[in-house]
């Protein structure tokens, strides 16, 4: 088999196993819709008071609220990929298993992610955004290669959210255990991504620390393409450029651990 057969096999395993966690799934939409009922809430009072606040209007702040829940479990956002497996793997010796695998380690935890983002988009994130769209006004565009560039602004934010966590879960080559890391992350995560609030909406030096880190590729670079309030080119670019950096970051990381490898429990 090549290597990309092998990769494309890994990936849609990956997403068929998501797809068999149908109760997990019908939970995750529910939470996703109820969430964004009260950040949509919360928006429209703070849009009320302060109209055209980051540059959106309250239809685009609406929006932005429901692509959030779109993308929350795609990106992995609050956690939820494949890290804690790794992680886990890492501690108990697994992943001497994985090392002489005939696979890249790092090009199969990415096939392997890419899948269940894949699922999580369609099977999570479809219904709480089309429910926002049918029940609040939105600003969704009619051009349809604006959404083909949302698409590939999402893909790449997915890359970028799997460069930052497979550095997340290497750490535990050398920590006994890597939960504080994994909710430092996940803090991290949701203030700078602009989960909470649209990185716009930040003040002064603040805003462009934010918007220059790579979470910033996870929600805010996707709806910035999407919402048309910037050119695609240069957002495509930003999380390629933090993809490239990340994902050779983790090489090194993971060859360093490789030499070094002291296998915790095992």
């Amino acid at each position: 088999m090549g290597a990309g057969r092998l990769y494309g096999a890994v990936a849609a395993g990956a997403f068929r196993r998501y797809a068999t966690y149908r109760a997990a799934t019908v939970a995750g939409v529910f939470a996703n819709t109820v969430f964004g009922l009260i950040l949509v809430h919360t928006y429209l009072a703070l849009w009320d008071e302060r109209p055209q606040l980051g540059g959106y209007d309250q239809a685009q702040a609406v929006t932005y609220v429901w692509l959030g829940q779109a993308l929350l479990a795609a990106a992995a956002i609050g956690g939820g990929g494949f890290e804690d497996e790794l992680m886990e793997r890492i501690r108990t010796g697994d992943v001497a298993i994985d090392l002489y695998r005939p696979a890249d380690l790092q090009l199969w935890w990415l096939a392997s992610d890419l899948g269940r983002a894949g699922f999580q988009l369609l099977g999570r994130g479809v219904v709480p955004f089309a429910f926002g769209a049918v029940f609040f006004e939105v600003a969704l565009p009619s051009d349809p290669l604006r959404w083909a560039g949302f698409l590939v602004a999402v893909v790449l934010g997915v890359v970028v959210g799997f460069g930052i966590r497979y550095l997340v879960a290497l750490s535990a080559f050398w920590l006994m255990d890597g939960t504080g890391v994994v909710q430092m992350s996940w803090l991290a995560g949701f203030f700078c991504s602009g989960m909470l609030l649209p990185l716009n909406v930040f003040p002064g030096e603040l805003g462009d620390v934010v918007r220059a880190l790579p979470w910033s590729s996870l929600l805010q670079a996707p709806a910035d393409v999407l919402l048309g309030t910037a050119a695609p080119l240069p957002v495509f670019a930003f999380q390629a450029a933090w993809a490239v950096a990340l994902l050779a970051l983790g090489r090194l990381v993971q060859s360093a651990a490789t030499r070094r490898v002291v296998v915790q429990g095992g």
